[in-house]
């Protein structure tokens, strides 16, 4: 019987557990440091086990994975490293959802050396990002075409009858990694030239993007864009943009908080003891008093604005105490967001992922390809959010266990061999790319 151990037992874990559970031969174990978040996951099933685990207690990790053949992290991307050089001393495979890092990077030679796969990136974004755009690319190259321009956006929201608040957005992923990403600047090519948005412009940085069946989303860049043109060898292309989606609003409203300095996140000790003090306090008012007309001015918009309207709803000029004196104004408004951006029971998230690609092929032709993937969440179910990060996961780990991955080192899925059967596993699952071609 193979052995897996799943660290974290979060938001997105459900469908990774119980895509893996359906196999005889294989036994999970799930680890938290909230076990019983474990034990709902693995529930009354004889091939899983959960366990209590604070991922410092290096022994006790080390303990737990002795064992297994893979180790899936979805755990905080900071602690990736840490769980690689683990796995590299005890010889396990590794697999996670989350952006390459060079500490990462870094191992490759020594986990090759090993016979080891660490596979990163498998999760939505990234993740299903990359291996639909490489099986766009691959398809087109080997028609002798050459991909000009790459534009990728990408959004986990609200189904629209669950986008029911001011913000238009619910949390269905680390609700601090949604405004940590707001601190980012952003780079990407744009007619051939290298376009840098620094984070305090981010929000300023948008444009109308129309979803067919779905309607209009602000679209805005997403880190570091231009670095994928080698990522996915179209070094000649005059455009590369990937880019988060949002419901209008969510833009003009971010960009205004991170005016008020809300998205910083070193931590101090405030002499107030409610939101309302704390906001005063923070931008030097000399009192809360009128505290609504004093923050419309210094945004240079009227009190009964939409924005104002919505940072009232949230609770920013409340009485409310405060969760702790010394933390930070980000986490403060997090503490907020937290409670207010929540799904009810019952309500379904949305997925959008769309890729348009422009090839040129020889004698002159150009094609216009869109290929899109709308998912929903199931109601009482599991969330688009949590399907489309671990079922991919998941289907990598499968892919490992049967040993049908060639290659070793750390890798990403932007090869066929990888990609391949995971688009078309997640097909069988429901989450499909629907495609449009014209000839322009």
């Amino acid at each position: 019987m193979s052995k897996v151990c799943i660290l974290g037992a979060g938001l997105v874990a459900g469908p990774l557990v119980e895509y893996l559970l359906n196999f005889d031969e294989v036994y999970i174990k799930v680890a938290d440091i909230e076990v019983d978040k474990a034990r709902q996951l693995v529930k009354d099933n004889p091939r899983g086990q959960a366990f209590q685990l604070d991922l410092k207690d290096r022994q006790g990790l080390m303990k737990i994975i002795a064992d297994v053949e893979v180790v899936v992290s979805m755990v905080p991307y900071t602690f990736h490293p840490y769980v690689a050089a683990i796995c590299l001393e005890l010889g396990k495979h590794m697999v996670t959802a989350s952006y390459l890092s060079l500490e990462m990077k870094t191992l490759s030679q020594k986990v090759r050396e090993r016979g080891l796969i660490f596979l990163n990136e498998l999760g939505l974004d990234p993740g299903i990002d990359h291996m639909e755009a490489m099986r766009l690319i691959n398809e087109a190259r080997a028609n002798g075409g050459r991909v000009t321009s790459f534009v990728s956006y990408c959004g986990g929201l609200p189904a629209p009858e669950a986008n029911d608040n001011p913000f238009g957005y619910k949390f269905s992923w680390s609700p601090r990694g949604v405004l940590l990403a707001g601190r980012n600047e952003a780079r990407y090519l744009w007619e051939g030239r290298e376009v840098v948005v620094p984070a305090e412009e981010l929000f300023s940085h948008y444009k109308m993007i129309e979803i067919p069946g779905l309607g209009t989303f602000e679209g805005y860049p997403n880190r570091n864009s231009v670095s994928y043109l080698e990522t996915y060898g179209i070094q000649g292309a005059k455009n590369m943009l990937r880019g988060t989606l949002r419901y209008p609003g969510w833009c003009l409203k971010l960009k205004k908080i991170s005016e008020l300095g809300l998205l910083e996140i070193a931590e101090r000790e405030w002499r107030a003891k409610t939101y309302a003090e704390f906001l005063a306090e923070y931008l030097g008012f000399s009192g809360s008093e009128n505290l609504k007309e004093k923050v419309a001015s210094k945004l240079n918009l009227k009190p009964a604005s939409e924005v104002i309207q919505s940072f009232e709803w949230l609770g920013l000029f409340s009485n409310r105490s405060l969760p702790s004196t010394r933390i930070s104004p980000l986490d403060l408004l997090l503490s907020l967001m937290v409670e207010k951006l929540k799904y009810k029971e019952g309500e379904r998230d949305l997925t959008v992922l769309q890729h348009e690609l422009l090839i040129d092929y020889p004698q002159g032709k150009k094609e216009k390809i869109t290929s899109t993937l709308i998912d929903f969440g199931l109601p009482h179910g599991h969330t688009s959010m949590s399907r489309t990060v671990g079922l991919p996961v998941a289907i990598g780990v499968k892919l490992i266990l049967e040993k049908r991955i060639s290659l070793s080192g750390v890798l990403t899925p932007t090869v066929a061999e990888i990609y391949k059967p995971i688009l078309e596993e997640l097909e069988t699952l429901g989450i499909k790319f629907k495609e449009e071609r014209k000839f322009l």
